[in-house]
C-alpha cells in the first residue's frame, strides 16, 4: 500500500454532542427530597421544596430547550 490509500480515509463519525455540566439536576433532586421528607413534617417545608423543585425544572428544561435550538438542522446520513 502506497501512502496515498492512507489519506483517503473517510471521517470516523458525526460529532457527538454533549451538554453543558450544570448543577441544576442536583438542587432539582435536592428540592424534591425535601418536599417529600417534609411531608410528615411540616407543610411550609413542603411548599419550599415544591418551589425549588418547580422552579429549577423550569430552569432546566428551558436550558436544555436553548442549547437543542443550536444543534445544526442537517443530519449527514451518507454512508461510505
Amino acid at each position: 500500500m502506497s501512502d496515498q490509500e492512507h489519506t483517503s480515509v473517510a471521517p470516523a463519525g458525526e460529532q457527538i454532542h454533549m451538554p453543558a455540566p450544570s448543577i441544576l439536576p442536583l438542587i432539582n433532586a435536592a428540592g424534591l427530597a425535601l418536599a417529600i421528607v417534609s411531608i410528615t413534617l411540616n407543610w411550609i417545608l413542603v411548599a419550599a421544596g415544591g418551589i425549588i423543585f418547580l422552579v429549577t425544572a423550569i430552569k432546566w428544561i428551558g436550558d436544555t430547550r436553548t442549547e437543542i435550538s443550536h444543534l445544526p438542522l442537517e443530519h449527514d446520513d451518507e454512508q461510505h
